[in-house]
């Protein structure tokens, strides 16, 4: 028998609504858990916009970074000119559009994301050592599956 979900959609019973509550919970405590071990007093976000650059291994500018990340974009630029202070990314011009910019990672930046990479490996090895791998194995597909809804249907 399905459950009718209409009438529980604002509620606390919901599946849906206690999976991304339980998200938002483990988002919290993540946050802090990372930025307790990020080196070169990044934040989650300006190590999250480090990743994003090195995975993807382009530049974009801080429009479409704010827009992949779902910010605003004056909180993109600030994120950025905070990185830029650091010397972790370059800001030029952009060559195609004069008013422009471009966001460039720099070799600081990529070696700071590497660092931070490497410091999170104890907090993983202790999370995966408590719960066993194959809670994540399991996962991971159901989240991915979720984040590709969501981001189809922006």
């Amino acid at each position: 028998m399905t459950k009718n979900l209409a009438n529980t959609a604002q509620t606390p019973e919901n599946p849906i609504y206690h999976f991304f509550n339980e998200l938002g919970i483990m988002e919290q405590l993540v946050t802090t858990r990372l930025e307790r071990v990020l080196p070169g007093g990044l934040t989650k976000a300006q190590f999250g916009v480090l990743n994003h650059m090195v995975r993807l291994g382009r530049e974009e500018s801080p429009a479409e970074l704010a827009s992949a990340f779902q910010v605003s974009r004056p909180t993109m630029t600030n994120t950025v000119k905070k990185l830029q202070a650091k010397g972790f990314v370059e800001v030029i011009a952009n060559p195609d559009d004069g008013r422009g910019k471009i966001v460039l990672i720099t070799p600081a930046g990529v070696a700071v994301r590497a660092e931070a990479l490497e410091a999170l490996t104890p907090l993983f090895a202790e999370i995966g050592t408590a719960l066993g791998i194959d809670v994540f194995e399991q996962a991971v597909p159901l989240l991915a599956k979720v984040r590709t809804y969501l981001d189809e249907n922006r």
